[in-house]
């Protein structure tokens, strides 16, 4: 098991509530960790990053997130020649860029300059690391194709795929060079100009609860999906990407909401830092479903040691003035949460959006939610 170190001092801030069973929580994983691993790992980018992760809960600071921020907004996308990364809906409306910047890597293993959204990967590499100069945090999923029928990460129309592409598979090895291989390449061109790497929330395989995807609940067995983040978490250690990735677990909300559900296929403590979910409005009775979520999420996190996150959220289009103060605002002020990630502003979809941005019907709202004490943002 991976641990981390926080300072004692901040436990000084830690009034009651959620912040008190963080510090708790932290506590017990400093005092599970030789000494040996605490020195080893307190100079390395991944350490530093769940240290911030973890200062963030015990002072009662939830990171906000949002999906593609400095790629694109509601109106707008940027140049292919662009290399500030100064645009974004978010920092447009309020003068703050998210804490938390999420990216895809989505048909990186096609070998394109493209990714699933269209985003240019060197310009993804570029604002991944301006994202981190300014003092941010990089999360970074994949929705990968298909390796066996060569459609796309919602093609479901065959439940062999995880297994032939697992070790004695017909296509492990294509798998491991066509598509962890340019995962890890991308990851490892994360580096600043001194040369120093960039850490990075990694949160492959996600919302198998459901079965839209192919690595979805019905498409494997319990035992091929936990092979698979093993081969995953493996092949990152070989690339030597050890000291720079934070492991993120996120089920969706879909289907039964209870502990052994979300737990079923858990890849196990060795790998996984950050225990989160993805729940959509139009999903679940969220102001309900959500609190089942958090409650569950906080109880294992705590026996386990672990920091739990709202990984992906939002109501598309959002249709309501009250959104983020009356919906939102209220979950992370009652549990443990290091970020929340909303998903993206299309550019081209014009109603697919599900964070803010100037004009919007929420931006008052949302402009209340970025001031409140328990939200963190980067400020400029």
């Amino acid at each position: 098991m991976r641990h981390l170190k926080i300072d004692n001092n901040n436990f000084g801030s830690c009034a009651a509530g959620f912040q008190m069973k963080a510090a708790i929580l932290i506590c017990c994983v400093m005092f599970a960790c030789p000494a040996c691993d605490i020195q080893r790992r307190n100079a390395d980018p991944r350490t530093h990053l769940l240290e911030t992760l973890a200062a963030s809960v015990t002072s009662g600071k939830v990171m906000f997130g949002h999906q593609d921020d400095l790629m694109y907004g509601h109106t707008w996308k940027i140049y292919p020649e662009d290399t500030c990364f100064v645009r974004s809906d978010v920092f447009e409306l309020c003068g703050h860029y998210p804490a938390v910047l999420g990216l895809d890597l989505g048909e990186v293993e096609l070998g394109g300059d493209r990714n699933i959204d269209g985003n240019l990967f060197y310009q993804m590499r570029g604002a991944a690391i301006r994202h981190h100069l300014r003092g941010g945090v990089v999360t970074i999923s994949w929705h990968p194709r298909n390796p066996l029928t060569g459609g796309n990460a919602w093609d479901i129309s065959s439940g062999e795929t995880v297994r032939s592409i697992l070790s004695g598979g017909p296509l492990h090895e294509r798998f491991i060079e066509g598509w962890l291989r340019p995962v890890a390449d991308f990851i490892s061109s994360l580096t600043t100009e001194d040369g120093t790497p960039v850490p990075v929330i990694f949160r492959p395989w996600h919302e198998h609860t459901g079965s839209w995807f192919w690595w979805g609940e019905d498409l494997c067995a319990v035992d091929e999906y936990r092979a698979l983040w093993r081969m995953t978490y493996d092949y990152m250690e070989e690339r030597g990407l050890g000291d720079r990735l934070v492991w993120a677990y996120s089920p969706s909300t879909a289907g039964e909401l209870s502990r052994k559900h979300f737990m079923e296929r858990y890849p196990g403590d060795d790998i996984i830092d950050i225990l989160g979910v993805d729940a959509y409005y139009n999903q679940i009775n969220y102001e309900k479903d959500v609190r089942t979520c958090m409650e569950c999420l906080d109880e294992i996190c705590l026996e386990k040691g672990k920091i739990m996150a709202l990984t992906e959220t939002g109501w598309e289009g959002i249709p309501s003035d009250r959104w983020w103060c009356g919906i939102l605002l209220p979950v992370l002020k009652e549990y443990p949460l290091c970020y929340v990630l909303t998903w993206r502003n299309a550019c081209d979809k014009p109603d697919h959006f599900f964070g803010p941005w100037p004009g919007a019907q929420c931006s008052e709202d949302f402009i209340n939610f970025i001031n409140d004490d328990t939200v963190s943002s980067v400020e400029m």
